[in-house]
């Protein structure tokens, strides 16, 4: 259903506020430069800081620009099955084409209580799911057999995975208790070709938003088989690909952005701060080695 590079946009704020011209300026930018998908309000877009009402504008305002040219995958995720839920209603209505459904946050629910959560989910929304796991955020880990477990009851509604737990061997384990056509995505950049080597469709990614067509044309070298340029191009990027976490996310890709645009600013929410002098170096270097800069 999902492939390619699939940017986790950074939701730009100016004076406090969502800035909607800047992200439609963004959008615009992501789709031109070869971005498969957009991800509106995930990690990235700093959903924890958003209010409900900030939350749905913003997949609003991504529907709306977007206008059908690429699929949307927008952030539905909650410590709250409740509150997730409302959101999918909502993504539903919008026209969205799936939910990205983190493991629930804070609360440490049992392998059982994940199973329980997305099944909700699962079975009172006919939106797609994309199960997100990020246990260094979470802490919880959605474990293989509960990956496998949750698309057999559900093949139909849980659609794919954004896996950012580092653990490689999760993708050949999700092969062999799936079919080889279940959507694995790598959520950590910096792993997204061995990502691919093992069975990944692509990246949900960070450093896309400040490079979408080097990713772009990175997932197209993955797709020919044309390893020799795949290489090049990883190395090209490796080093943003850290630089996006030099500082608490998404600040460093924020800074990023405002020295490729001027009409991007750095702002974050707290408890998040801006990018430290320490950061921003980092960034730049990594900018300049990319030829971004």
């Amino acid at each position: 259903m999902f492939s390619g590079s699939i940017p986790a946009l950074a939701t730009p704020f100016r004076d406090g506020k969502f800035d909607e011209a800047a992200f439609r300026k963004l959008i615009d930018w992501q789709i031109a430069n070869g971005s498969n998908a957009l991800v509106p309000c995930g990690t990235t877009g700093e959903a924890s800081t958003l209010s409900n009402e900030e939350h749905h504008r913003v997949i609003e305002v991504c529907v709306d620009q977007t206008a059908g040219r690429v699929p949307i995958i927008a952030g539905c995720g909650s410590n709250d099955t409740q509150n997730a839920l409302m959101h999918m209603q909502f993504c539903e209505e919008a026209g969205v084409a799936a939910g990205l459904c983190v493991a629930p946050y804070y609360n440490r629910p049992s392998q059982s209580g994940l199973i329980a959560h997305f099944s909700y989910l699962a079975e009172n929304s006919t939106l797609p799911i994309v199960l997100y796991n990020v246990p260094s955020r979470t802490v919880t880990d959605i474990k293989d057999e509960t990956v496998v477990e949750l698309v057999k009851r559900y093949p139909e509604r849980i659609v794919a995975i954004k896996d950012a737990s580092g653990d490689l061997s999760r993708v050949a384990d999700h092969r062999m208790g799936l079919s080889k056509d279940f959507c694995q995505l790598s959520g950590n950049d910096e792993l997204w070709l061995p990502h691919a080597a093992a069975g990944g469709r692509g990246a949900i990614s960070v450093t896309a938003n400040v490079a979408p067509a080097l990713c772009a044309e990175f997932h197209e070298a993955i797709s020919a088989n044309d390893l020799k340029r795949a290489r090049e191009l990883n190395d090209r990027l490796f080093p943003l690909h850290y630089a996006m976490f030099s500082d608490a996310s998404p600040a460093p890709v924020k800074y990023a952005l405002s020295q490729v645009h001027d009409w991007f600013a750095e702002d974050v929410r707290l408890p998040l701060c801006n990018a430290s002098d320490e950061a921003r170096a980092e960034v730049d270097k990594a900018l300049e080695h990319a030829g971004l800069s």
